[in-house]
């Protein structure tokens, strides 16, 4: 019965992050919901007091996805400055891939009330790594790490508002590598910010 249970409340938070990615927070309906999760109404009221505390259970399964895969593209690197780009990237493609990471983003920016620690999800893994890449020495003269911190932060947050196809002109093929534009980006930032080897 427990694991019928949690494959419902499961199935509700999908369909609740299917709707919110669709329709956004106000658009979602709980009818739309239910429809989605293929679940009853009551099926819905048993697991959530309400849509608000749906939306914070979106937030919370999207922020532990986020969290595991940030800590795990985080160990991939021996240098944290390289490390950072991994962790940029793997973020990049989850927001492409995961609807309820995505449906998260969404409610950070539409809901902060909801969703207001979602960034930490990622960012003390990302200042760790640059401060880490810091005290190796990694960093260029002048490149602090809350200024480098910040940047990386800057480029997770427009990763999370693009959605395929918005701009046509900066995304020219929506099949290609969701992180294939970051980790650019990334290298092209790294060039700048990075110790040269004398």
């Amino acid at each position: 019965m427990q694991v019928r249970a949690a494959r419902t409340r499961e199935a509700i938070i999908r369909g609740a992050a299917e709707c919110i990615d669709a329709q956004g927070y106000r658009g979602a309906s709980l009818a739309a919901i239910c429809r989605s999760s293929a679940v009853s109404v009551g099926a819905l009221v048993f697991h959530f007091r309400d849509k608000s505390g749906l939306a914070e259970a979106v937030v919370e399964a999207g922020s532990a996805t986020a969290r595991a895969v940030a800590e795990a593209a985080a160990r991939e690197d021996d240098s944290p400055l390289h490390a950072v780009g991994t962790l940029l990237c793997a973020i990049t493609v989850l927001l492409r891939e995961d609807v309820v990471v995505r449906a998260g983003a969404l409610l950070a920016r539409e809901r902060p009330d909801i969703a207001a620690r979602w960034h930490d999800a990622w960012t003390p893994r990302l200042t760790a790594l640059v401060a880490q890449a810091d005290t190796r020495g990694e960093l260029a003269p002048g490149a602090e790490p809350g200024l480098v911190t910040a940047l990386a932060d800057h480029l997770l947050t427009a990763a999370e508002s693009r959605r395929p196809g918005q701009r046509p002109d900066l995304d020219p093929d929506p099949d290609s590598d969701p992180g294939q534009e970051i980790t650019r980006l990334w290298a092209l930032v790294q060039h700048g910010i990075a110790r040269r080897s004398t």
